[in-house]
């Protein structure tokens, strides 16, 4: 157990001490046992406070440290550093949430927030006394990948993973490689043809000899863990095995398919899907012609089969109002007198696709607003479609329109065997049925399996360019971990206690990523964890009937104290008024505050200063200086000396 504890409980600048009485915390906790040092500060993340808390541990021979500032989210990286270079374990640290889960959360109640945040840190303090030294866990890797799918994400990941000295295989369920792009005809914005892209990225596998591609392929099963899969590929009716050190998934998407009789789809062949009428604008030669007839009107209806409030796809798919408009540039350069309407909810042409929808207007497309509760009717007249259509931007007036093509602007929707792939990779899928990353900004291409990524449209609709990205960044992500030839973990993993265990099967029933197996230990079956698999999420231990497994970091010694803690009495006193008038005692150090309070104060050394004129002189954002200067002014370092000349901002001096 440790028994030399430091205490840190921080101001945050305000935001904790406003509400919470973080002096009073702070000597409270000087008496609870095993801590030695107990301090409030100005800003615990600051270097100065670094510096402090190596100082201390060093002085006093600490053996923890607890924190009671903001979210771990935030910083727990930060003091484990401090643990390191102090010389004690990382994990012998822990931080407790007095901000987002105190102060602001009950700022209305500042006595009660205060009450909350001493049975914080002191369930922080008994859990940090029950603390284990751990070591990060490491496993070896095969500096191998298996890129399933190859769209342009995959084909471009493919290059930069074998760039960066990977062995890469390649494996693409169709006959050849390309995907989408390889039928979409003409780009935006280079204005390349999608065939000579496709050919150009595969001229660059064909050159690079650690690439192996597979087509006509499809994953039939894998097993193992992180830096160590085992996939069996069918390839024509054979078998491959191959050992990889990370998988990343780029499958890529399909288009919605309209239901019959939606606006008219396959009552009429005069009514098809936008890829369709691509094709056709593509193949002609000279005249538009479909089914025998020259089209001369072309009708375009959007978000066909997506933001529906009512439907399946709730979602926009983002590239289609691009899609169509440069579907109707193209239909303009190689074919003349063509008209086109464009039957629209929303333009969503963003950054520098809005090109394309100026360049659309000046050609003379007309646009047609409507709204979802009064959708175009498409009605047939023999074989020829006639749309009805509300105009929104005319005041709602009723439009005929006789068009000698309808075209269907269809979105993204998931693949049709993504849930087959996400059984066997165990991938979660969203309520779109598109692939789930852990976080979309934290996180972006992981998921929940360790060493298992996702890029491309698998995730969610999106164009060439952010699908390339996206899948660029899983294979940087994928390199940073298995270039070393080793894989370093968070040793916050399931551990079993073989005495207790008497493998019932439940704690593996539970376990949604297969780390816990059976194996024989001393005579009898137990269970034992894959470490390179498990994340620690601890679902395993309630359920076993023996208590035979806890998870490292969150033992039951550590829960149980940490609810002792909370739980204890508090004798807290009510919080006296703060005189600003006494403060001005801070004023004579900012030693241990933050260094732009100092720079702040040495440019009121000379004369009395605005925040513009503060500004101007140090050369620091003035948001910066504004948030500053306020809260140095609110514990009275500095104090205003009335407005300018032209009484538009406040004056500060230094106070003494």
């Amino acid at each position: 157990m440790k028994q030399r504890i430091g205490v840190y409980i921080c101001h945050c600048g305000g935001n904790i001490s406003d509400y919470v009485d973080v002096e009073q915390l702070g000597k409270l906790m000087a008496n609870e046992d095993g801590v030695i040092v107990s301090k409030d500060v100005m800003f615990a993340c600051s270097d100065a406070n670094q510096k402090q808390m190596i100082q201390d541990i060093n002085e006093k021979q600490l053996d923890a440290i607890v924190v009671a500032s903001c979210s771990p989210k935030l910083h727990t990286h930060t003091f484990r550093g401090v643990a390191e270079r102090a010389g004690i374990n990382p994990y012998n640290y822990t931080q407790v949430n007095v901000r987002e889960q105190c102060s602001w959360a009950h700022s209305d109640k500042p006595m009660d927030a205060t009450i909350k945040a001493y049975g914080l840190i002191r369930a922080g303090i008994n859990r940090v006394t029950h603390s284990e030294a751990l070591e990060s866990i490491e496993i070896t890797a095969q500096k191998a990948v298996a890129v399933i799918g190859a769209g342009v994400s995959g084909l471009r990941a493919a290059i930069d993973l074998a760039r960066m000295g990977n062995q890469v295989y390649l494996i693409e369920k169709e006959a050849e490689v390309g995907g989408r792009v390889l039928t979409s005809g003409k780009l935006f914005m280079t204005g390349e043809n999608g065939k000579e892209v496709i050919d150009r990225l595969y001229q660059r596998l064909k050159q690079m000899n650690n690439i192996n591609i597979f087509t006509n392929a499809n994953l039939d099963k894998i097993s193992g863990s992180f830096g160590n899969f085992f996939i069996d590929v069918n390839v024509g009716g054979e078998l491959l095995k191959l050992n990889v050190g990370s998988v990343l998934v780029t499958t890529g998407f399909d288009f919605y398919q309209p239901k019959e009789g939606e606006y008219g789809y396959k009552l009429s062949e005069n009514v098809i899907t936008l890829p369709d009428f691509n094709k056709l604008v593509e193949n002609g030669n000279g005249k538009l012609i479909h089914n025998g007839k020259p089209v001369k009107t072309v009708a375009y209806i959007y978000c066909v089969g997506n933001r529906q409030s009512k439907g399946e796809n709730k979602y926009c798919s983002r590239h289609c109002c691009t899609a169509a408009i440069h579907s109707s540039l193209n239909l303009h350069e190689k074919f003349d007198g063509v008209k086109a309407f464009h039957l629209y909810r929303d333009i969503r042409t963003y950054g520098k696709q809005e090109l394309l929808y100026q360049e659309s207007s000046k050609k003379g497309d007309i646009y047609i607003k409507f709204e979802e509760k009064e959708p175009p009717i498409v009605e047939m007249k023999g074989n020829k479609p006639f749309i009805k259509v509300k105009d929104y931007l005319t005041s709602k007036k009723e439009l005929t329109l006789d068009a000698d093509l309808v075209v269907l602007v269809t979105g993204m929707v998931a693949r049709s065997d993504s849930n087959e792939i996400s059984g066997k990779l165990k991938i979660p899928i969203g309520t779109d049925k598109f692939f789930n990353e852990i976080h979309p900004k934290l996180k972006p291409v992981e998921t929940v399996i360790k060493g298992v990524y996702i890029g491309g449209a698998c995730q969610g609709p999106k164009n060439i360019s952010e699908s390339v990205q996206s899948a660029l960044s899983g294979a940087a992500k994928i390199n940073a971990v298995i270039r070393k030839g080793s894989i370093e973990l968070e040793p916050i993993v399931a551990r079993i206690n073989p005495e207790a265990c008497a493998w019932c099967n439940k704690c593996s029933e539970v376990c949604e990523f297969d780390a816990i197996k059976p194996i024989e230990s001393n005579g009898k079956m137990i269970a034992e964890v894959n470490i390179s698999t498990c994340t620690g999420c601890g679902i395993c231990a309630p359920v076993c009937p023996t208590n035979a497994i806890e998870v490292a970091h969150f033992t039951d010694n550590e829960i149980e104290s940490m609810i002792d803690g909370f739980a204890s009495p508090a004798n807290i006193a009510p919080r006296e008024q703060t005189n600003q008038n006494t403060s001005s005692a801070k004023a004579q150090s900012l030693a241990g505050y933050p260094k732009i309070w100092r720079t702040i104060a040495s440019a009121l050394n000379d004369k009395p200063l605005s925040i513009p004129q503060i500004t101007e002189k140090i050369n620091i954002s003035i948001q910066e200086v504004t948030w500053n200067v306020m809260t140095m002014n609110r514990y009275g370092f500095i104090e205003s000396t009335g407005l300018d000349g032209d009484e538009v901002y406040h004056i500060y001096k230094l106070k003494k």
